[in-house]
């Protein structure tokens, strides 16, 4: 029937409820990846306001496109690689410097009593990262951050393995370089 709620935890998908017209089943779907995409989006674009506006850009498109996923297990994917193409689109609209002002690592933090050294250490990588190209920067951000697999990486960015592999090696070394200048530079 139009206008029906399906209860969430039915025997029906969360993707399929939202398919259905169910609001709550796809704000619960955005709340079980809002983390996960907000988190991609500010490494890449490093600045708190662009990626919440990438962030709300690609949940918008999931809203748009629900009928496309094939299954809930391919949502994850799927939001990731929209996250980079907004974040993409946005660097590419306007270059914006990197405005690490606004980013402040405690508020995402899942602990509230996150240590100085880790806040410092946060905002340490959150600068390297934005001097990385961008190609690399997606890879480590998907990778080291977000946890996916080569394989998964390799799928979202539409590269070969090895490919993701040398990126995040050679991005790897490049914030290993950066962070140790930074850190003389304070000693």
């Amino acid at each position: 029937m139009p206008g029906m709620t399906l209860a969430i935890g039915s025997s029906a998908s969360l993707l399929d409820q939202a398919r259905a017209g169910d609001l709550e089943a796809f704000e619960q779907l955005v709340r079980d990846h809002e983390r996960a995409v907000l988190g991609t989006a500010l490494r890449l674009t490093g600045r708190l306001e662009d990626a919440q506006d990438a962030a709300q850009e690609a949940f918008l498109r999931l809203y748009r496109n629900l009928k496309k996923i094939q299954s809930e297990t391919e949502v994850r994917s799927w939001l990731c690689r929209v996250t980079i193409n907004v974040c993409h689109d946005m660097r590419r609209r306007k270059r914006p410097t990197a405005d690490l002002a606004d980013y402040d690592p405690a508020s995402s933090a899942p602990d509230p009593e996150m240590s100085f050294l880790d806040m410092q250490r946060g905002e340490l990588v959150a600068k390297g990262l934005q001097t990385l190209p961008e190609k690399e920067r997606q890879a480590v951000v998907l990778r080291d951050v977000q946890g996916l697999s080569t394989r998964e990486v390799a799928e979202i960015l539409g590269s070969s393995e090895v490919t993701v592999r040398s990126q995040i090696c050679v991005a790897r070394m490049k914030l290993k370089k950066f962070t140790d200048k930074y850190l003389r530079k304070k000693s």
